[in-house]
This record gives C-alpha cells, sequence and structure tokens, in this order.
C-alpha cells in the first residue's frame, strides 16, 4: 500500500505516519518543516534498506498558490507508483492571537482569515494540486481531516465561529470535488472525515472538562482512522464522516 500523507508534522498527521510505517507500507509525507521520526519509526524505515517506505517532501503554502515547479516534481514523484490513500491533515484551531470565539463580540477579520487559510484554503489548493494525478491511481481513496463541529446541521452549542465556519466550507468544498470525481474517476472516494477529539497541541488547551473516554492519544486515533478508511466505498463519495465511519450531517 502506498500512503500520502499531507500535513505530515500535525498531530494525527505524524500518527498516521507512524501507524503506516509500522505496518510495512510506503508512505510520503509533505511537511513544511522535516519529520520528527520516532526512534522505533526510524529503525524500521532502516530495516526496509534498499526499498525505503518513508519518503518526505518539504513544502511552503505559496507553493500551492503558485503551483511551483519543485512541487510538480515532487508531487510527480509520489504518483509514478500507484497511490491507494491520501490523509490531508491540515487544521488550526488556535494561536497565541487566534482563540476559539464564545461570542460573535470577539469574532475579527485577522481570526477570520488566519482560519480560512489553514482550514479552507490550503486543503482546497491540495486537493487541486493533487487532482491531475488521481488519473494514475483509479481507485484512490481521499480523505480530507475536518471537524463535527464544522457540521451546520449538528451546531446546537453555537461559539467557535471562525473554526465552524472555516470547517463548515472546506466540507462544502469535498462535497463538490466529490460530485467531480466521481464523473471523472467512479471508483474513487472523497470524504470528509472527523477524527475525534485527539490528544495534540490542538486540543490541548481545550481537554480539562471532556467526558471520560472521549479524548484518544494520536496513535489510537491513527488506528481507528486507518480501520474507517479501509472500508471505504464509492458509495460514500462526498460524505462527511464521523472517525468510526458513521455519516455526519452537513
Amino acid at each position: 500500500m502506498h500512503v500520502v500523507i499531507l500535513g505530515g508534522n500535525s498531530g494525527i498527521g505524524a500518527a498516521l505516519t507512524a501507524h503506516y510505517l509500522s505496518r510495512g507500507e510506503t508512505v510520503s509525507v509533505f511537511s513544511r518543516a522535516a519529520l520528527a521520526v520516532e526512534p522505533a519509526t526510524a529503525a524500521l524505515v532502516t530495516r526496509q534498506g534498499s526499498q525505503p517506505v518513508l519518503h518526505q517532501y518539504l513544502y511552503q503554502p505559496e507553493q500551492l498558490e503558485q503551483s511551483s515547479a519543485q512541487l510538480q516534481d515532487a508531487l510527480a514523484s509520489v504518483f509514478s507508483k500507484p497511490v491507494d490513500l491520501v490523509f490531508c491533515c491540515l487544521g488550526l484551531l488556535h494561536q497565541t492571537e487566534l482563540q476559539p470565539e464564545k461570542s460573535l463580540r470577539q469574532l475579527s477579520a485577522a481570526n477570520l482569515r488566519q482560519a480560512f487559510e489553514v482550514n479552507t484554503i490550503l486543503p482546497a489548493l491540495w486537493l487541486q494540486a493533487v487532482w491531475p494525478w488521481l488519473t494514475r491511481s483509479p481507485q484512490v481513496k481521499l480523505c480530507w481531516l475536518s471537524a463535527k463541529v464544522g457540521s451546520i446541521g449538528d451546531n446546537q452549542s453555537g461559539g467557535w465561529h471562525s473554526y465552524r465556519a472555516s470547517k463548515a466550507a472546506l466540507n462544502m468544498l469535498v462535497r463538490g470535488a466529490a460530485i467531480e470525481l466521481k464523473r471523472q474517476l467512479p471508483q474513487a472516494t472523497l470524504v470528509a472525515l472527523h477524527p475525534g477529539t485527539t490528544d495534540t497541541a490542538m486540543s490541548k488547551p481545550f481537554q480539562r472538562n471532556l467526558p471520560a473516554g472521549q479524548l484518544q492519544s494520536p496513535a489510537a486515533t491513527a488506528q481507528r482512522l486507518a480501520t474507517t478508511v479501509e472500508d471505504l466505498t464509492p458509495a460514500q463519495n462526498g460524505a462527511l464522516l464521523h472517525w468510526d465511519g458513521t455519516v455526519l450531517p452537513y
């Protein structure tokens, strides 16, 4: 199996990389900084000898906007062999100046721009970047990590306006692209996937009041996602899915 991870330095992206490497799969990782490989993972890669299973590619967001030759060369290399799975793991909930809003009064144009840049625009540009190469892998499964709080129908509590809106926009982009994908590659599958609350830097400030059992380790989340995507079929193309494979309302 050949798995592509977009955003390999994220907590879930790194965990997915480690998970598939532990299974002896070929993993191609795109990240903005060199991937910090755990000693056990490094030993596994080393044991592959002349057939390494980990390929790392560095990129910067502006390369996606400019469709740079360097990025195209990297994609040509990755898709020179069939690709089975593509995960897009980009996401941003908070930074120093960006915090989830509890009230509409806290909303700002700067926060909206930052949230949409990472949660909507860059994942959309990644989908656009890999799109021309998908014909080489007509049964590929594309999994763009989203969030349950981006579901409009499921929103019963309000708040977190920038994050919710940017993830809802991502869900719509996935839905529209999936319709296009079905026309071009009817055996391929594109979904938006809610990974569940995971013990990463993204969720750290919001873990205190979580119900028991809701918070999962990155490794557990990677295992759950891998199990779910293994069972994906073209009939689920365009869906917004919970980590367990159940359908969430858009």
